[in-house]
């Protein structure tokens, strides 16, 4: 009796898609970051797929003041970790745009008021 079983690497390929990774990169970010600002919008990201490597880009709104470098380095980290723990894939290059930064004179200006 023969073994004709076909091993894993030979039975297909799973492919996901840039919009998934995506997906996990804003979530990381949301997870890093301490909430989102009041008034602020979530984290966003978008993604450059290469076989098994992932370049992100996110897009993120924080409070200030604050210590701005260390929250982008958080989401460095965090985007990195959960992309390659959900995904499979490697993630060279996490590049953090901070988009708008909320204050609480921001607030107010923003409800018409001036403090």
């Amino acid at each position: 009796m023969t073994d004709d079983r076909v091993a894993a690497a030979g039975r297909g390929a799973t492919t996901i898609a840039d919009r998934v990774v995506a997906k996990v990169a804003a979530q990381a970010a949301r997870e890093a970051l301490d909430g989102v600002p009041e008034g602020g919008a979530p984290p966003h990201a978008s993604v450059t797929v290469r076989h098994d490597s992932a370049r992100v880009r996110v897009g993120v709104e924080l409070e200030y003041p604050s210590d701005l470098g260390a929250q982008c380095g958080a989401v460095r980290r965090q985007v990195v970790h959960r992309v390659g723990t959900l995904v499979g894939m490697e993630v060279p290059e996490v590049d953090v745009r901070v988009e708008r930064l909320h204050s609480e004179r921001s607030r107010l200006a923003a409800r018409g008021r001036t403090g």
